[in-house]
């Protein structure tokens, strides 16, 4: 691989407290125009930054142009030797819940209860949950790890006949 078509990494500054959401649009402007972005991370403990993986810096302007609450691009590329103590590389976890499932949740206000998941977004981690106890049901968003599943769909209808 030459050095021509090695990803390089670049910093964006963005308005601080927001370099989730420069995150978000950064991605869907890529992904919809095109540009060669590989991914895109804001480290814990960076305010203000966010780090773009990319095939050329052309690539990062294409896709943070426009996008609300970034700030600019540093001058040049850093070597991925000065990042790598602010990233750890983990592999997507298979997720093992589906639509309908009883989970109970483990994390968060509403530690202990029961609920039934409507909605999942594997990209995100996170899926939409609508408490058992509730007089009204009200939809929830998690992250898939405030949850264990208690009971699967597919077991209520495997049929035990109650009585």
């Amino acid at each position: 691989m030459d050095e021509e078509s090695k990803p390089q990494f670049f910093i964006v500054k963005a308005t601080a407290n927001r370099e989730e959401q420069v995150l978000d649009f950064v991605s869907s402007n890529a992904a919809k125009k095109g540009f060669e972005v590989y991914s895109v991370v804001h480290p814990h403990g960076m305010k203000g930054y966010i780090i773009i993986e990319a095939k050329d810096r052309q690539s990062v302007e294409g896709a943070i142009q426009g996008v609300p609450y970034a700030r600019g691009i540093l001058k040049s590329a850093i070597d991925y030797k000065e990042i790598e103590h602010l990233i750890e590389i983990t592999r997507k976890k298979a997720v093992n819940i589906v639509k309908n499932d009883i989970v109970e949740i483990i994390g968060g206000p509403f530690k202990r209860e029961n609920a039934k998941v409507t909605r999942i977004d594997p990209s995100k981690e996170e899926l939409v949950v609508e408490l058992l106890n509730a007089a009204v049901p009200i939809p929830i968003t998690l992250k898939i790890d405030d949850v264990k599943v208690i009971r699967r769909e597919s077991e209520e209808e495997d049929g035990t006949d109650s009585v």
